[in-house]
C-alpha cells in the first residue's frame, strides 16, 4: 500500500490546555482544526503513522530518522503535568526506509542522537491524534539543512518503503508558518512574514506543491518560518499523483501562522512529479545565471574549480579589466547552493596586490576553510552560485543614525575584537539589528563600550 493520506498540523504548545492555561481559548479555530483532522486519521486507519518535526534532532547535511521500539514525550519543559505519551515505534518501516534514502544516495538514516525524547514539534498533533485513534505505530524523522529537493525525495523515499512494507500510512507534516507577523510576536514583524503565509497557504489550498519548492530560501528566512522543509517531504510523499486538498482553517493571533491541511490521494498524475520539474528548472535558471555572470564571478567560479579539481591555485587570467588588476579593496566572496549559504569568507581591507587576487583567494577560501560548513567537493561545483562584494573605504559611523541596514554594510570594533556584517541581508532591517548581529559574531556584548563603521558595497552576481 501507498500513503493512504497526509496532513499539514501546526505544533503550538500553547494550544493544550495545561499549557495554555486558557490561552488555548484564543487559537480555537485551530483547536477545532486539529480535531477534525485525527478523526479523519482514525477514518483511515494507518497501521503507522510517520510524524515530520522541524524540532526533532537537526542536522544541516542529514535527515534523522528516530530509531529504537519505543518513544514517549510530555510537556513538563512548558509547566505542564500531563502524563507523558508513550508509543510503540514502526522498526522495520525504519530499517526499510533507510535503505530507501541509501538507494537514493540521500543523506538519511538512524545516524546520530539516539536518546531523545518525542519532541514537541511531533507531541502537539499526536495529542489530539491519540484523542481519536492510537492504534498504529510511530514513525519519528526531522528535517535538515539540506534543500527543497533532498526534503521532497525523502518523501518518495516514504512512500516506496510504504509501498515495499505494505503498510497502510499516514504522513503528519508538523509546522508552523510564518513567525513575524506581529511586532508583539515572537520574533517581530516583517512584510515577508505575512505574504509567506498568504502565499503558502494559498499553495496548500490547491495542492500545489511544485510552489512548495519553489519558496526563495532568503524569503522564507526573513518570514522566520519553520514548517516549510516537512511540507516538502509530504508534496514529495505523493510525487505522480493527483490529491484532493481539504484546508481547514488558518490563524495567527500570537503572530505565528498556523494552518491545518489534509489530502487525499486519487490516483496516478505524471504532470505531478513535481521533483524531476523542479529539478529541471533550478539547472536551467543556473545556465543562465552562468551566462550572465561578469568577470569577478567568473573569476571567483574559476578560482575554486580549479584548487578543488587540480588542486592548484589559478594564475592571473589574462586580460582583465583595469579595476580588477590596478585597485586594491576588501572583497567577499559568497558560495550558494539550492538557495542556502554554503560557503563565505572575505577580507574588510586588502590583503592582496589587487582585486582580482583577493577574489581568487577568497573564493578558495569561501569554498575550503569556511569552519561552518565541509569543503566544497568536486560533484558540487556545477550546483554552486557566486557572488562577490566589493568593499568600499570604511568611514565612522558616530550612531545608528548614520546606519542604513540596505545600504552600508557596518564594522564594530572594541579592542582586538572586530565583527562585520555586510548590507542587505534577508531578515535584517534596521541598523540595530544589524549591530547587534555583528556584536554577536566578534563576541562583544552590547554594554560594552564599542566603535563603529560603514562602507557601502558593489555587489557581483
Amino acid at each position: 500500500m501507498a500513503v493512504a493520506g497526509a496532513f499539514i498540523l501546526p505544533h503550538p504548545p500553547v494550544i493544550i490546555p495545561s499549557v495554555g492555561k486558557g490561552e488555548e481559548r484564543r487559537i480555537r479555530k485551530t483547536a477545532e482544526s486539529c480535531a477534525r483532522a485525527a478523526e479523519e486519521i482514525a477514518r483511515l486507519r494507518p497501521e503507522t503513522l510517520v510524524v515530520l518535526s522541524p524540532h526533532a534532532v537537526a542536522y544541516a547535511d542529514y535527515l534523522h530518522i528516530a530509531p529504537g521500539a519505543k518513544a514517549k514525550g510530555d510537556f513538563s519543559e512548558f509547566g505542564s503535568a500531563d502524563a507523558p505519551l508513550e508509543f510503540s515505534c514502526d522498526t522495520e518501516f525504519v530499517s526499510v526506509l533507510s535503505d530507501e534514502a541509501a538507494r537514493s544516495s540521500l543523506p538519511a538514516g538512524t545516524f546520530g542522537e539516539k536518546l531523545r525524547p518525542v519532541d514537541h514539534g511531533a507531541l502537539v498533533p499526536l495529542s489530539f491524534i491519540t484523542r481519536a485513534y492510537r492504534d498504529f505505530k510511530l514513525v519519528r524523522c526531522s528535517v535538515s539543512g539540506l534543500g527543497a529537493l533532498a526534503h521532497y525525495r525523502f518523501g518518495q523515499c516514504i512512500a516506496r518503503a510504504a509501498e515495499t512494507l505494505g503498510r497502510r500510512v499516514v504522513l503528519v507534516a508538523s509546522g508552523d508558518l510564518s513567525h513575524r507577523l506581529r511586532e508583539d510576536g515572537p520574533y517581530g514583524f516583517a512584510p515577508e512574514g505575512p505574504r509567506f503565509d498568504r502565499e503558502l497557504t494559498q499553495a496548500m489550498k490547491e495542492g500545489d506543491f511544485l510552489r512548495f519548492l519553489a519558496f526563495d530560501p532568503e524569503f522564507c528566512e526573513a518570514a522566520a518560518q519553520c514548517g516549510l522543509p516537512s511540507f516538502q517531504v509530504l508534496a514529495g510523499a505523493f510525487d505522480g499523483l493527483a490529491v484532493a486538498p481539504e484546508f481547514l482553517s488558518y490563524e495567527g493571533p500570537f503572530g505565528v501562522g498556523y494552518a491545518v491541511c489534509g489530502y487525499t490521494p486519487l490516483g496516478p498524475d505524471n504532470l505531478r512529479r513535481f521533483g524531476d520539474q523542479f529539478e529541471q528548472r533550478e539547472k536551467e535558471a543556473l545556465s543562465q545565471r552562468k551566462e550572465r555572470e561578469d568577470e569577478y564571478v567568473r573569476l571567483a567560479r574559476l578560482s575554486l574549480g580549479t584548487r578543488v579539481i587540480e588542486g592548484r591555485r589559478v594564475p592571473l587570467p589574462e586580460g582583465l579589466p583595469p579595476e580588477l588588476t590596478q585597485r586594491r579593496a576588501g572583497v567577499f566572496v559568497s558560495l550558494k547552493k539550492g538557495g542556502r549559504l554554503r560557503g563565505c569568507i572575505g577580507t574588510i581591507q586588502a590583503t592582496e596586490s589587487c582585486v582580482a587576487e583577493e577574489i581568487i583567494q577568497n573564493a578558495i577560501s569561501a569554498g575550503l576553510r569556511d569552519p561552518r560548513f565541509d569543503p566544497v567537493g568536486e560533484e558540487e561545483l556545477p550546483a554552486l552560485v557566486y557572488s562577490v562584494d566589493v568593499l568600499g573605504e570604511p568611514e565612522p559611523a558616530g550612531s545608528f543614525g548614520d546606519l542604513d541596514a540596505e545600504r552600508y554594510g557596518v564594522i564594530v570594533q572594541s579592542g582586538e575584537r572586530c565583527g562585520l556584517l555586510l548590507p542587505n541581508l534577508p531578515g535584517v532591517t534596521t541598523p540595530r539589528e544589524q549591530v547587534k548581529i555583528a556584536l554577536g559574531k566578534a563576541g562583544i556584548r552590547e554594554d560594552e563600550p564599542y566603535s563603529m563603521e560603514r562602507f557601502e558595497v558593489v555587489r557581483h552576481t
